[in-house]
């Protein structure tokens, strides 16, 4: 049996008690019941009664392990996972009706060892998504498909509402933070790409913070991904999985003033929407909750 993984002591403002009660233990039924995953769930994360008790939810499709091993992901990693799910399309559809959810996330592990990398299944998801719940907004928060942009655009072409891709971290830090498939310019290009194919789709992405980036890399994070048109940034601290030797250790835990000055920083280079916080991920409630008006008024308009 190997050492135990260095435990890091948290500051005062990420010390907080994970979510009970009876609308939590009603939706976690929900998805348990058809096998589904739910982010939510699997990343303990702290925001999870604040979003399904105001009507959102993120879901993992196509399995819970992925073909990459990025240093700062807790979801298991393999050469070849099991084949996804044919019927999933129809379980995310009849538990996202039932759940009663106004905006859903939909992430995804990679699957590169798919011809496709999964592709097909995405858009069958969405499209059954849409189809069964029509009211509901329907973020898709992609993996950057080795950057082929053929299957960017049939994911795409299934209807998503919002189209998401996460930078990650600043471009310095890239490989010694993602999986080396992965890339800081590749990320750019998939952002990009999906704003040149369909220029009226919001599109989002993330950065984490804590990894040792400088205050300069991040500026400029935040000029190279307005310039490729990305509408929503959401900033958050990363934090290493409980028990792990493998994920990278925190640098440093960014204090709720600095992620409030960063996030009015980023503002100021014209992203439509900036969510800026220790406890804010790419999938948060604050920036669905702007998608959701901002989607009604478009439509309005």
């Amino acid at each position: 049996m190997g050492p135990v993984a260095e435990r890091q002591a948290l500051p005062p403002w990420l010390k907080v008690k994970l979510p009970t009660g009876p609308n939590v233990a009603r939706l976690k039924e929900a998805s348990r019941s058809r096998g589904l995953s739910t982010v939510c769930e699997e990343a303990r994360c702290p925001n999870l009664a604040e979003c399904w008790g105001g009507g959102t939810a993120t879901f993992m499709v196509m399995g819970d392990t992925c073909t990459r091993g990025c240093r700062f992901c807790s979801v298991a990693t393999a050469l070849r996972p099991a084949v996804p799910d044919e019927a999933e399309p129809q379980k995310l559809a009849m538990t996202l009706k039932e759940m009663d959810v106004e905006y859903a996330v939909l992430t995804t592990v990679c699957r590169d060892d798919l011809p496709d990398q999964g592709a097909a299944h995405l858009a069958a998801c969405i499209r059954e998504v849409k189809k069964t719940c029509p009211d509901m907004k329907l973020e898709m928060l992609l993996q950057d498909f080795r950057g082929h942009q053929d299957l960017l655009e049939q994911v795409i072409d299934a209807g998503p509402d919002v189209v998401a891709h996460n930078v990650e971290c600043v471009e310095r830090l890239t490989d010694k933070v993602r999986d080396a498939k992965a890339g800081y310019r590749q990320s750019l290009d998939v952002l990009a790409h999906a704003k040149n194919y369909a220029p009226t789709k919001p599109t989002k992405t993330s950065l984490m913070l804590g990894l040792g980036e400088t205050e300069e890399e991040l500026v400029q994070a935040f000029k190279d991904i307005r310039a490729v048109g990305v509408d929503i940034l959401t900033l958050g601290q990363y934090l290493r999985p409980s028990g792990s030797r493998h994920h990278l250790m925190v640098d440093k835990f960014i204090h709720p003033d600095d992620f409030q000055r960063y996030g009015d920083m980023a503002k100021e280079h014209g992203f439509l929407y900036v969510a800026s916080g220790p406890f804010v991920r790419s999938s948060y409630r604050a920036a669905e909750l702007f998608m959701k008006g901002h989607l009604e008024n478009t439509r309005g308009a």
